[in-house]
């Protein structure tokens, strides 16, 4: 009788571990089991969207006791974590995942576990050793580009990265702008990203200009506007690199005033009301997935361009971020912001925030 005891409860034991297996194999389950671990670890980056973002994007060179210095330093929430993805040139449809960057954002994502930080995972386009811009890469063949982006990149850093260090959203690509235009195969590729992960999932689309005396640029923003791939995401992230004025310097007031009608060549472009089309569109929140600008004169003027002059300026940068922060900060819509870029500070660091900017994100 001993014996027939003891074999139903190992029976039963064998059952359980079964059925806790299979669970573990299930995205479904795997997701609901992250979700509960992120609220238990006091993350609060969720569909409610309760807690605004306050992220910054680290260097792709960043140092781990830098960004932990880092996050105290300008109180962040979360922190956007690139991983190397290598290519070959600008038309390459092949990528790989850099394992090193890969170990490295492992590491790092452990050492944030018990901080309370949320967790961006970026696939970072690392174009013939870094050389090359993401925005100039224009694959040979769409097909082949999809498809290995999917399998080789995407599904790569969801079983390595996303799922097993329950991280809390992904970003499927960023500034990709020759290739945005192919909505059915990012709604698709969209889609397969959601079968094996259950976290957030977000896409940056890259800055825009538009002018009142350009009908061109009108039709190419409602072209974005329109984008079915925005159905898809949780929230919409914009690399917010726009063209604000013709000025060496500004006042406060001035950039205020050029995100409602840009001064740069005159566009009159209204920044503020564009943006916020996406989110009257399609009913999700925007935020910032990039909002930087270099330490340097001219930085309203080509906030995309790390040298738009040889002369330092520490307070121009900080006054662009502040007048970002008052066209913004309040509004209900708007999710968020992330620093473009911390992690690494040099010589060569011309986006890393001046102290008069350290202390605008500070109070952000």
């Amino acid at each position: 009788m001993k014996i027939k005891k003891r074999n139903k409860v190992i029976i039963v034991l064998l059952v359980v571990v079964f059925i806790a297996y299979v669970m573990q194999l299930n995205p479904s389950v795997k997701g609901h089991i992250n979700n509960f671990k992120n609220k238990l670890l006091g993350k609060t980056l969720n569909r409610e969207f309760k807690v605004k973002i306050k992220s910054a994007n680290l260097s792709t060179d960043y140092d781990i006791d830098k960004v932990l210095e880092d996050i105290e330093k300008f109180g962040l929430n979360t922190v956007n974590i690139p991983v190397a993805i290598n290519i070959d040139s600008l038309i390459s449809d092949n990528m790989q995942v850099d394992k090193n960057s890969e170990k490295k954002a492992i590491k790092l994502i452990k050492k944030l576990r018990w901080k309370k930080i949320n967790i961006i995972l970026e696939p970072y386009p690392w174009i013939k050793n870094g050389e090359l811009y993401e925005t100039q890469w224009k694959p040979k063949d769409i097909n082949k580009f999809f498809w290995n982006w999917r399998n080789n990149v995407l599904k790569v850093l969801i079983d390595d990265v996303a799922v097993p260090y329950h991280v809390d959203a992904l970003n499927v690509a960023s500034n990709f702008v020759q290739m945005e235009y192919a909505e059915g195969y990012w709604c698709d590729t969209i889609d397969f990203v959601r079968k094996y992960y259950k976290g957030l999932v977000t896409y940056r689309t890259c800055w825009w200009y538009t002018a009142s005396w350009d009908k061109k640029t009108q039709e190419n923003y409602l072209k974005k506007l329109n984008n079915k791939l925005f159905s898809k995401v949780d929230f919409i992230s914009i690399a917010a690199y726009f063209e604000l004025t013709d000025k060496d310097e500004n006042t406060v007031e001035n950039l205020k005033n050029a995100l409602i009608s840009t001064e740069r060549y005159n566009r009159e472009q209204n920044i503020k009301s564009e943006i916020h089309n996406f989110n009257l569109k399609w009913n999700k929140p925007i935020f910032f997935g990039e909002l930087g600008f270099p330490k340097r004169n001219k930085a309203s003027v080509e906030p995309w361009n790390p040298l738009p002059s040889s002369i330092v300026n520490n307070k121009e940068q900080a006054r662009c971020f502040e007048a970002y922060r008052s066209v913004f900060e309040k509004e209900n819509w708007f999710l968020g912001f992330s620093v473009f870029a911390v992690g690494k500070d040099g010589m060569d660091k011309n986006y890393y925030p001046s102290e008069e900017s350290t202390k605008i994100i500070k109070e952000w």
